[in-house]
């Protein structure tokens, strides 16, 4: 018999086993003020959710061991509910392995990030989330939403379809935004970031702004500036300040070419952007691949970061 750890898409055909780790894993769990409703799930009540929704049941040699019900109440984001482990799976990569599941779940449903109610009293369970990427959004009494906007890939075969993409970028930016564009000598950057300013309206020409370290370009359609900042000859985060960023940051879509590990600091919230001389890989995101053959052939990536681009609609807004 297999001893691996098996994640299923299960129905309603596996309630009384789904029910079962619930019950196991939540009543292991320290007693709450008020109680949850987890101990007064049924099978009866778990099929209709699978029926519904679908959900997740986690087995190790054929036994149930980790379960989780799925919520699509809601448009563009995936809920999950009851995440369960029991208390014979704790610390065995268990809840991790339900979770990356999910994801690509939502991934391939076309939900743009996952939302998750947490209790305040449970520490352990507020750091597991948090370390995945999870933030809090609200709070109501001692329950906790969590939320994570998913991440995305897509292939670039040419010039113009780089600045289309850019342009899509755009439609998301307001003022205050802050893109760390990464990528080799040649791979798109200054390109991308010329589509921005087209689609933002602003004055050009967009250039690579290396030997002026940052430029300014003004809104000619009333919305925000764009600051096109190259850090590629900037030593540490220290010399970011020299810049004097903090003058326009907040009302300004500021991008900053090779500023990974130093532009960061200049809001809680911002998006990395790479761009990779590549095709699509199996390791990357569903959604990726463009159907295109191109000698010219990029990746480009977005990752959100920070409770700005939290219930954003990321995927669905760059890869539709």
């Amino acid at each position: 018999m297999s001893t691996e750890l098996n994640v299923d898409l299960v129905g309603p055909e596996r309630a009384d086993e789904v029910v079962g780790v619930i019950h196991r894993a939540f009543a292991a769990r320290p007693k709450l003020e008020p109680p949850g409703p987890a101990g007064d799930e049924t099978v009866e009540s778990v099929a209709k959710v699978l029926a519904a929704d679908g959900g997740l049941l986690a087995t190790r040699r054929g036994y149930p061991i980790g379960a989780i019900l799925f919520d699509q109440s809601r448009p563009g984001q995936l809920g999950l509910k009851r995440v369960s482990v029991d208390p014979q799976g704790r610390d065995r990569g268990v809840a991790s392995a339900m979770v990356g599941v999910a994801e690509d779940f939502a991934e391939e449903r076309g939900a743009d990030g996952i939302w998750l109610h947490v209790r305040e009293e449970l520490p352990e369970n507020l750091r597991f989330w948090a370390h995945r990427f999870y933030r809090p959004i609200s709070q109501v009494g001692s329950t906790i939403e969590f939320a994570k906007t998913l991440w995305l890939a897509r292939e670039i075969p040419d010039a113009d379809q780089m600045r289309l993409f850019a342009s899509k970028v755009a439609s998301l930016l307001r003022g205050g935004d802050v893109l760390v564009l990464t990528g080799g000598l040649g791979a798109g950057k200054t390109t991308f970031t010329q589509g921005l300013g087209e689609a933002m309206g602003v004055r050009g020409p967009v250039t690579s702004p290396t030997f002026v370290i940052a430029r300014n370009h003004p809104s000619l359609a009333g919305g925000p500036n764009l600051v096109h900042v190259d850090a590629y000859r900037l030593g540490d985060s220290a010399e970011i300040d020299d810049i004097d960023l903090d003058a326009t940051v907040a009302d300004s879509v500021t991008v900053v070419e090779w500023g990974a590990g130093m532009a960061e600091q200049l809001s809680d919230s911002w998006l990395d952007i790479k761009i990779e001389n590549r095709a699509a890989t199996g390791a990357d995101p569903l959604g990726t691949a463009c159907g295109v053959e191109s000698d010219e052939m990029r990746v480009i990536s977005v990752r959100p970061n920070g409770p700005r681009w939290l219930r954003t609609p990321l995927r669905s807004t760059l890869l539709g």
